[in-house]
């Protein structure tokens, strides 16, 4: 990764660290209806607030937050409820746009 890239990783990653900012990049990610584009998303806002961190703090294991939000993770609706309470966010519902 050359200087630029990591500097621009940096950037998003402590973006990501703002609640407004990691709930309107969740909720794009959901706007896509795409289940592995929603991982990425927690994923990438996990890893922003440390993954070891939020395992803690939603009192899911390491290994099991990992593979939870991986590629080809398929968390339960409690997992990611605990995980986005641990990143200082919640799950809610709207009405669908028409």
């Amino acid at each position: 990764m050359n200087a630029r890239d990591k500097s621009y990783a940096e950037s998003i990653a402590r973006a990501l660290t703002n609640p407004e900012e990691a709930a309107a990049y969740i909720e794009a990610a959901i706007e896509q209806d795409d289940t592995a584009a929603l991982l990425v998303a927690l994923r990438h806002v996990a890893q922003a607030h440390g993954m070891a961190e939020v395992a803690r703090r939603a009192e899911v294991g390491d290994k099991a937050l990992f593979k939870s939000l991986s590629d080809k993770g398929n968390p339960t609706i409690t997992t990611v409820s605990k995980v986005l309470h641990a990143l200082g966010l919640r799950l809610s519902v709207a009405p669908a746009h028409t």
